[in-house]
């Protein structure tokens, strides 16, 4: 059974701590990231290093983002109670349940099944109200009429811009994306029309994601 301590509540606000040094002002992101057990969404014995500030791996290739990256682009989202999110890239679930106490409508695709089988019923039993599909993040959800969002986020490294994705996001929306093969540059844009050219893009520095791979992937 998951527990949440009291030494994991301390660790908690350690990090929402050096997350407001490191320039973090958005007041729901850090009352969401010192709410939310980060500890749950790793494996067993992974709770010592839960709230470092370092990427974890868990499992099928694919990590966890260190915390300053969750709050970063969260921050970069400007996410209001009641707002559609779409999230590419489910992964641990962490994320996801950060926008979800956070008052989003989350609607999150994982293209991992074995991934995506873990994550779903965690999210459920920890009482965050997702809606997590299996698919290929690149389409979206186009075959579900749940769009369009007010927001869009990727949570891995995408090789160019998905051209689904921002045709779902509402005009005036905002998505968050890490662009580039190798390293990334984190875009926030800013959809004031429908062509490419009426976009808002502002940069906030490189990081390192996972790839954004296509397709669904059912390996174990």
């Amino acid at each position: 059974m998951m527990q949440d301590t009291y030494t994991h509540k301390g660790l908690r606000l350690r990090m929402v701590e050096n997350l407001k040094e490191s320039g973090i002002t958005d007041a729901a992101v850090l009352k969401a990231m010192s709410d939310v057990p980060r500890h749950f969404f790793l494996g067993a014995g992974l709770d010592v290093v839960a709230y470092d500030e370092a990427p974890v791996k868990i499992g099928f290739d694919q990590t966890i983002s260190r915390p300053s990256t969750v709050a970063m682009q969260s921050q970069l989202l400007q996410v209001q109670r009641g707002m559609k999110v779409l999230e590419i890239g489910t992964g641990s679930g962490y994320q996801t349940a950060v926008l979800c106490r956070m008052g989003a409508r989350v609607f999150t695709i994982e293209r991992q099944k074995g991934l995506f089988d873990r994550t779903k019923p965690l999210l459920q039993q920890l009482g965050y109200n997702a809606r997590c599909f299996l698919g290929d993040g690149y389409q979206g959800l186009t075959e579900v009429n749940y769009g369009p969002y007010d927001r869009v986020l990727i949570t891995c490294g995408a090789p160019s811009i998905p051209e689904a994705l921002m045709a779902q996001l509402k005009q005036g929306g905002i998505m968050v994306i890490p662009l580039g093969e190798v390293d990334q540059e984190m875009l926030r844009i800013t959809k004031l029309g429908p062509t490419e050219e009426e976009w808002k893009i502002e940069r906030f520095g490189i990081f390192n994601f996972v790839p954004m791979l296509e397709g669904k992937e059912f390996s174990v």
